[in-house]
Protein backbone atom coordinates (compact mmCIF):
# COMPACT_ATOMS: atom_id res chain seq x y z
CA UNK A 1 0.00 0.00 0.00
CA UNK A 2 2.90 2.34 0.76
CA UNK A 3 4.56 1.52 -2.56
CA UNK A 4 1.32 2.25 -4.42
CA UNK A 5 1.30 5.66 -2.78
CA UNK A 6 5.02 6.24 -3.57
CA UNK A 7 6.00 6.27 0.11
CA UNK A 8 9.23 4.80 1.57
CA UNK A 9 9.16 1.02 2.08
CA UNK A 10 11.42 -1.38 4.05
CA UNK A 11 11.65 -3.62 1.00
CA UNK A 12 10.16 -3.78 -2.48
CA UNK A 13 6.75 -5.46 -2.18
CA UNK A 14 5.94 -8.38 -4.46
CA UNK A 15 2.90 -10.26 -5.65
CA UNK A 16 2.25 -12.19 -8.86
CA UNK A 17 -0.58 -11.99 -11.33
CA UNK A 18 -2.30 -15.40 -11.36
CA UNK A 19 -0.49 -16.36 -8.16
CA UNK A 20 -3.81 -17.79 -6.96
CA UNK A 21 -4.48 -20.69 -9.25
CA UNK A 22 -3.32 -23.14 -11.78
CA UNK A 23 0.38 -23.46 -10.91
CA UNK A 24 -0.33 -24.68 -7.36
CA UNK A 25 -1.00 -28.37 -6.62
CA UNK A 26 -3.24 -27.40 -3.71
CA UNK A 27 -5.32 -25.32 -6.12
CA UNK A 28 -5.69 -28.23 -8.53
CA UNK A 29 -6.88 -30.43 -5.68
CA UNK A 30 -9.49 -27.91 -4.55
CA UNK A 31 -10.71 -27.26 -8.10
CA UNK A 32 -10.90 -30.91 -9.16
CA UNK A 33 -14.26 -31.48 -10.83
CA UNK A 34 -15.44 -27.90 -10.21
CA UNK A 35 -16.00 -25.67 -13.29
CA UNK A 36 -14.22 -22.32 -13.18
CA UNK A 37 -17.32 -20.14 -12.97
CA UNK A 38 -18.75 -22.30 -10.21
CA UNK A 39 -15.50 -21.92 -8.27
CA UNK A 40 -15.75 -18.14 -8.74
CA UNK A 41 -19.21 -18.15 -7.14
CA UNK A 42 -18.40 -20.19 -4.02
CA UNK A 43 -17.16 -17.97 -1.17
CA UNK A 44 -15.45 -20.82 0.68
CA UNK A 45 -13.52 -21.80 -2.43
CA UNK A 46 -12.64 -18.20 -3.29
CA UNK A 47 -11.22 -17.67 0.19
CA UNK A 48 -9.17 -20.87 0.17
CA UNK A 49 -7.72 -20.33 -3.30
CA UNK A 50 -6.92 -16.66 -2.64
CA UNK A 51 -5.10 -17.60 0.57
CA UNK A 52 -3.01 -20.45 -0.88
CA UNK A 53 -0.20 -18.35 -2.44
CA UNK A 54 -0.11 -16.04 0.59
CA UNK A 55 0.60 -19.04 2.80
CA UNK A 56 3.07 -20.65 0.42
CA UNK A 57 5.05 -17.65 -0.83
CA UNK A 58 4.71 -14.94 1.80
CA UNK A 59 3.81 -12.38 -0.87
CA UNK A 60 2.92 -8.85 0.20
CA UNK A 61 -0.62 -8.90 -1.23
CA UNK A 62 -3.38 -11.35 -2.07
CA UNK A 63 -5.23 -11.14 -5.38
CA UNK A 64 -8.92 -11.95 -5.28
CA UNK A 65 -9.62 -15.27 -7.01
CA UNK A 66 -12.16 -14.66 -9.75
CA UNK A 67 -12.35 -13.99 -13.49
CA UNK A 68 -12.97 -10.82 -15.46
CA UNK A 69 -16.15 -12.28 -17.03
CA UNK A 70 -17.85 -12.91 -13.65
CA UNK A 71 -19.76 -9.59 -13.66
CA UNK A 72 -20.87 -10.17 -17.26
CA UNK A 73 -22.42 -13.47 -16.28
CA UNK A 74 -23.92 -11.87 -13.20
CA UNK A 75 -25.89 -9.40 -15.35
CA UNK A 76 -27.21 -12.14 -17.61
CA UNK A 77 -24.68 -12.66 -20.42
CA UNK A 78 -24.77 -16.31 -21.55
CA UNK A 79 -21.13 -17.36 -21.34
CA UNK A 80 -18.85 -20.11 -20.12
CA UNK A 81 -15.13 -20.57 -19.55
CA UNK A 82 -14.01 -23.54 -21.60
CA UNK A 83 -10.78 -25.29 -20.53
CA UNK A 84 -7.96 -24.60 -22.95
CA UNK A 85 -9.98 -21.89 -24.73
CA UNK A 86 -11.14 -19.24 -22.26
CA UNK A 87 -14.39 -17.27 -22.06
CA UNK A 88 -16.87 -18.17 -24.80
CA UNK A 89 -19.97 -16.03 -25.43
CA UNK A 90 -23.07 -17.90 -26.67
CA UNK A 91 -24.45 -14.93 -28.61
CA UNK A 92 -21.82 -12.34 -29.58
CA UNK A 93 -22.93 -8.73 -29.15
CA UNK A 94 -22.84 -6.92 -32.47
CA UNK A 95 -25.96 -4.76 -32.71
CA UNK A 96 -27.78 -2.06 -30.78
CA UNK A 97 -30.43 -4.37 -29.33
CA UNK A 98 -27.79 -6.65 -27.86
CA UNK A 99 -25.82 -3.73 -26.42
CA UNK A 100 -28.92 -2.32 -24.73
CA UNK A 101 -29.57 -5.61 -22.96
CA UNK A 102 -26.45 -5.01 -20.87
CA UNK A 103 -27.62 -3.58 -17.55
CA UNK A 104 -26.08 -2.13 -14.41
CA UNK A 105 -24.72 -4.52 -11.80
CA UNK A 106 -26.03 -4.51 -8.22
CA UNK A 107 -24.51 -6.01 -5.06
CA UNK A 108 -27.35 -8.54 -5.14
CA UNK A 109 -25.98 -9.90 -8.42
CA UNK A 110 -22.68 -10.91 -6.76
CA UNK A 111 -23.39 -11.72 -3.09
CA UNK A 112 -20.62 -14.33 -3.21
CA UNK A 113 -18.09 -11.57 -3.93
CA UNK A 114 -19.07 -9.59 -0.86
CA UNK A 115 -19.11 -12.68 1.36
CA UNK A 116 -15.74 -13.91 0.10
CA UNK A 117 -13.98 -10.56 0.49
CA UNK A 118 -15.29 -10.09 4.02
CA UNK A 119 -14.01 -13.55 4.88
CA UNK A 120 -10.65 -12.85 3.28
CA UNK A 121 -10.17 -9.56 5.10
CA UNK A 122 -10.58 -11.44 8.36
CA UNK A 123 -8.05 -14.12 7.39
CA UNK A 124 -5.48 -11.85 5.77
CA UNK A 125 -5.04 -9.51 8.72
CA UNK A 126 -2.51 -6.86 7.70
CA UNK A 127 -1.90 -8.37 4.23
CA UNK A 128 -3.73 -6.27 1.62
CA UNK A 129 -6.31 -7.79 -0.71
CA UNK A 130 -6.28 -6.61 -4.33
CA UNK A 131 -9.66 -6.68 -6.03
CA UNK A 132 -9.90 -6.47 -9.78
CA UNK A 133 -12.05 -6.16 -12.87
CA UNK A 134 -11.68 -6.31 -16.62
CA UNK A 135 -11.43 -3.01 -18.48
CA UNK A 136 -14.11 -2.10 -21.05
CA UNK A 137 -11.99 -2.74 -24.16
CA UNK A 138 -11.05 -6.27 -23.13
CA UNK A 139 -14.59 -7.12 -22.05
CA UNK A 140 -15.95 -5.65 -25.30
CA UNK A 141 -13.56 -7.79 -27.32
CA UNK A 142 -14.81 -10.99 -25.66
CA UNK A 143 -18.42 -9.94 -26.15
CA UNK A 144 -18.05 -8.93 -29.78
CA UNK A 145 -15.71 -11.69 -30.94
CA UNK A 146 -17.50 -14.40 -28.97
CA UNK A 147 -14.28 -15.48 -27.27
CA UNK A 148 -10.52 -14.93 -27.34
CA UNK A 149 -9.23 -13.38 -30.56
CA UNK A 150 -5.80 -12.81 -32.09
CA UNK A 151 -6.73 -9.95 -34.38
CA UNK A 152 -9.92 -8.52 -32.82
CA UNK A 153 -11.36 -7.97 -36.30
CA UNK A 154 -15.04 -7.69 -35.30
CA UNK A 155 -14.11 -5.51 -32.34
CA UNK A 156 -12.16 -3.05 -34.44
CA UNK A 157 -14.82 -3.10 -37.14
CA UNK A 158 -17.35 -1.81 -34.61
CA UNK A 159 -14.90 0.69 -33.15
CA UNK A 160 -14.06 2.12 -36.59
CA UNK A 161 -17.34 1.64 -38.44
CA UNK A 162 -20.00 2.15 -35.75
CA UNK A 163 -18.44 4.63 -33.31
CA UNK A 164 -21.75 5.53 -31.63
CA UNK A 165 -22.62 1.88 -30.95
CA UNK A 166 -19.06 1.30 -29.76
CA UNK A 167 -19.28 4.24 -27.37
CA UNK A 168 -22.56 2.98 -25.93
CA UNK A 169 -21.15 -0.51 -25.42
CA UNK A 170 -18.01 0.83 -23.76
CA UNK A 171 -20.03 3.18 -21.57
CA UNK A 172 -22.27 0.38 -20.33
CA UNK A 173 -19.26 -1.82 -19.63
CA UNK A 174 -17.59 1.02 -17.75
CA UNK A 175 -20.71 1.44 -15.58
CA UNK A 176 -20.82 -2.30 -14.85
CA UNK A 177 -17.12 -2.28 -13.95
CA UNK A 178 -17.57 0.69 -11.62
CA UNK A 179 -20.42 -1.12 -9.90
CA UNK A 180 -18.38 -4.30 -9.52
CA UNK A 181 -15.29 -2.56 -8.18
CA UNK A 182 -17.39 -0.61 -5.69
CA UNK A 183 -18.80 -3.90 -4.37
CA UNK A 184 -15.26 -5.18 -3.83
CA UNK A 185 -13.98 -1.99 -2.21
CA UNK A 186 -16.99 -1.63 0.08
CA UNK A 187 -16.55 -5.27 1.16
CA UNK A 188 -12.95 -4.52 2.18
CA UNK A 189 -10.57 -4.75 -0.80
CA UNK A 190 -7.46 -2.66 -0.06
CA UNK A 191 -6.58 -1.86 -3.68
CA UNK A 192 -7.93 -2.67 -7.14
CA UNK A 193 -6.39 -3.55 -10.49
CA UNK A 194 -8.04 -2.90 -13.83
CA UNK A 195 -6.94 -5.50 -16.37
CA UNK A 196 -6.99 -4.41 -20.02
CA UNK A 197 -5.41 -7.59 -21.33
CA UNK A 198 -6.16 -7.06 -25.03
CA UNK A 199 -5.85 -3.28 -25.38
CA UNK A 200 -2.35 -3.61 -26.85
CA UNK A 201 -4.18 -4.43 -30.09
CA UNK A 202 -4.93 -0.73 -30.69
CA UNK A 203 -2.63 2.15 -31.49
CA UNK A 204 -2.22 5.36 -29.49
CA UNK A 205 -4.68 7.48 -31.49
CA UNK A 206 -7.44 4.89 -31.30
CA UNK A 207 -6.73 4.35 -27.60
CA UNK A 208 -7.00 8.07 -26.88
CA UNK A 209 -10.24 8.49 -28.83
CA UNK A 210 -12.07 5.21 -28.25
CA UNK A 211 -10.72 3.61 -25.06
CA UNK A 212 -9.17 6.18 -22.72
CA UNK A 213 -12.41 8.07 -21.88
CA UNK A 214 -14.04 4.90 -20.58
CA UNK A 215 -11.07 3.76 -18.49
CA UNK A 216 -10.78 7.28 -17.08
CA UNK A 217 -14.47 7.20 -16.15
CA UNK A 218 -13.83 4.08 -14.03
CA UNK A 219 -10.82 5.48 -12.19
CA UNK A 220 -12.56 8.79 -11.53
CA UNK A 221 -15.67 7.05 -10.19
CA UNK A 222 -13.74 5.16 -7.52
CA UNK A 223 -11.19 7.87 -6.67
CA UNK A 224 -13.21 9.09 -3.70
CA UNK A 225 -13.15 5.61 -2.13
CA UNK A 226 -9.48 6.14 -1.35
CA UNK A 227 -7.93 2.84 -2.42
CA UNK A 228 -4.87 2.61 -4.72
CA UNK A 229 -5.76 1.93 -8.35
CA UNK A 230 -3.53 -0.17 -10.63
CA UNK A 231 -3.85 -0.30 -14.43
CA UNK A 232 -2.33 -3.15 -16.43
CA UNK A 233 -2.35 -4.30 -20.05
CA UNK A 234 -0.31 -6.60 -22.27
CA UNK A 235 1.64 -5.33 -25.27
CA UNK A 236 1.01 -1.76 -24.16
CA UNK A 237 4.50 -0.28 -24.45
CA UNK A 238 3.28 2.40 -26.85
CA UNK A 239 0.28 3.13 -24.59
CA UNK A 240 1.94 3.43 -21.18
CA UNK A 241 1.74 7.21 -21.09
CA UNK A 242 -1.92 7.18 -22.10
CA UNK A 243 -2.70 4.46 -19.57
CA UNK A 244 -1.16 6.68 -16.92
CA UNK A 245 -3.39 9.53 -18.08
CA UNK A 246 -6.43 7.34 -17.47
CA UNK A 247 -6.01 8.03 -13.78
CA UNK A 248 -4.50 5.04 -12.00
CA UNK A 249 -2.02 5.46 -9.16
CA UNK A 250 0.12 2.57 -10.41
CA UNK A 251 0.84 1.60 -14.02
CA UNK A 252 1.61 -2.06 -14.64
CA UNK A 253 4.35 -2.72 -17.21
CA UNK A 254 4.63 -5.97 -19.13
CA UNK A 255 8.01 -7.60 -19.78
CA UNK A 256 8.65 -5.85 -23.11
CA UNK A 257 9.60 -2.41 -21.75
CA UNK A 258 12.37 -1.98 -19.13
CA UNK A 259 11.12 -0.19 -16.04
CA UNK A 260 13.65 2.62 -16.33
CA UNK A 261 12.32 3.27 -19.83
CA UNK A 262 8.73 3.07 -18.61
CA UNK A 263 9.56 5.83 -16.12
CA UNK A 264 10.06 8.18 -19.07
CA UNK A 265 6.84 7.10 -20.79
CA UNK A 266 4.54 7.47 -17.77
CA UNK A 267 3.78 10.89 -16.33
CA UNK A 268 5.21 11.87 -12.96
CA UNK A 269 3.22 11.00 -9.87
CA UNK A 270 2.76 7.32 -10.68
CA UNK A 271 4.26 4.17 -9.23
CA UNK A 272 5.17 1.27 -11.53
CA UNK A 273 4.47 -2.43 -11.22
CA UNK A 274 6.35 -5.29 -12.89
CA UNK A 275 7.95 -6.74 -14.81
CA UNK A 276 9.99 -9.99 -14.91
CA UNK A 277 9.30 -12.04 -18.04
CA UNK A 278 7.22 -15.04 -16.86
CA UNK A 279 9.20 -17.31 -19.19
CA UNK A 280 12.28 -16.69 -17.05
CA UNK A 281 10.70 -18.83 -14.33
CA UNK A 282 11.75 -21.85 -16.40
CA UNK A 283 15.39 -20.75 -16.66
CA UNK A 284 18.21 -21.85 -14.31
CA UNK A 285 18.05 -20.09 -10.94
CA UNK A 286 21.19 -18.04 -11.52
CA UNK A 287 19.50 -16.51 -14.59
CA UNK A 288 16.29 -15.81 -12.69
CA UNK A 289 18.26 -14.14 -9.90
CA UNK A 290 20.30 -11.98 -12.23
CA UNK A 291 17.25 -10.80 -14.14
CA UNK A 292 15.20 -10.21 -10.98
CA UNK A 293 17.99 -8.06 -9.54
CA UNK A 294 18.03 -6.13 -12.81
CA UNK A 295 14.27 -5.48 -12.52
CA UNK A 296 14.77 -4.26 -8.96
CA UNK A 297 17.59 -1.95 -10.02
CA UNK A 298 15.53 -0.44 -12.83
CA UNK A 299 12.52 -0.21 -10.52
CA UNK A 300 14.48 2.07 -8.22
CA UNK A 301 14.28 4.78 -10.88
CA UNK A 302 10.49 4.93 -10.37
CA UNK A 303 8.76 6.97 -7.69
CA UNK A 304 7.38 3.71 -6.32
CA UNK A 305 7.86 0.10 -7.40
CA UNK A 306 5.90 -3.12 -6.87
CA UNK A 307 7.69 -6.23 -8.12
CA UNK A 308 5.58 -8.51 -10.29
CA UNK A 309 5.81 -10.56 -13.44
CA UNK A 310 5.23 -8.95 -16.81
CA UNK A 311 2.04 -11.06 -17.10
CA UNK A 312 0.51 -14.02 -15.30
CA UNK A 313 2.20 -17.04 -13.72
CA UNK A 314 2.37 -19.80 -16.38
CA UNK A 315 0.43 -22.98 -15.48
CA UNK A 316 3.49 -25.26 -15.40
CA UNK A 317 5.58 -23.01 -13.13
CA UNK A 318 7.36 -24.75 -10.27
CA UNK A 319 5.96 -23.12 -7.10
CA UNK A 320 9.36 -23.47 -5.40
CA UNK A 321 10.82 -21.00 -7.91
CA UNK A 322 8.22 -18.38 -7.00
CA UNK A 323 8.84 -18.94 -3.30
CA UNK A 324 12.58 -18.47 -3.84
CA UNK A 325 11.97 -15.42 -6.03
CA UNK A 326 9.78 -13.82 -3.35
CA UNK A 327 12.52 -14.27 -0.77
CA UNK A 328 15.10 -12.84 -3.17
CA UNK A 329 13.03 -9.72 -3.87
CA UNK A 330 12.54 -9.09 -0.17
CA UNK A 331 16.15 -9.69 0.78
CA UNK A 332 17.84 -7.95 -2.16
CA UNK A 333 15.66 -4.84 -1.93
CA UNK A 334 16.02 -4.63 1.88
CA UNK A 335 19.82 -4.59 1.45
CA UNK A 336 19.43 -1.32 -0.47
Amino acid sequence: MRACRRLPVPHTPVWYMRQAGRSLPEYLRVREGVPMLEACARPDMIVEITMQPVRRYGVDAAIFFSDIVVPLRAIGVDLDIKPGVGPVIADPIRDEAAVRRLRRLTPGDVPFTTEAIRGLVGELGSTPLIGFAGAPFTLASYLIEGGPSKNHDHTKAMMYGEPELWAELMDRLADMTIDYLKVQIEAGASAIQLFDSWVGAVGPQDYRESVLPHSRKIFEAIESLGVPRIHFGVGTGELLGLMGEAGADVVGVDWRVPLDEAVHRVEAGKALQGNLDPALLFAPWEVVEQRARDVLARGRTAEGHIFNLGHGVPPSTNPDVLARLTDLVHEASAER
